[in-house]
């Protein structure tokens, strides 16, 4: 004779395991969105920024990077998620700026921004 009991031992096991899947999950996106690989800054001119996505949508753009003469001009992508500092961005659109960036590794998904550098301040540069 079966155990009544084992089909009840066997479904608290299984949603066991899967809350701790979660939580691994979400402890694994913290971690990646609140630790920083790297920080730093970058100067030129900001030529794109723009909302885009399907279902998330994030601030993305690009910034044109001042180089040394002679040498090829260097593109440099970016992710914004403070409204404010887009703003800031707008507001510093054609100037000359240099942006204060938190490098994140690991995002798994591009619901947080298309690319891994994810600006924090803008600072217009005379």
């Amino acid at each position: 004779m079966q155990n009544p009991f084992a089909n009840i031992r066997w479904g608290r096991w299984v949603l066991g395991f899967l809350m701790l899947i979660v939580v691994l999950c979400a402890a694994y996106l913290w971690v990646v969105l609140n630790w920083n690989y790297a920080e730093g800054e970058r100067a030129g001119y900001v030529q794109k920024l723009s909302k885009k996505g399907w279902l998330c949508k994030t601030w993305e753009g690009e910034l044109a990077m001042i180089n040394i003469p002679g040498t090829l001009s260097e593109k440099f992508l970016f992710t914004v998620h403070d409204d404010k500092v887009v703003e800031q961005i707008n507001a510093t659109l054609g100037k000359k700026v240099s942006l204060k960036y938190d490098q994140h590794v690991g995002v798994p998904t591009s619901c947080f921004g298309e690319t891994m550098y994810y600006v924090t301040g803008v600072q217009s540069v005379e």
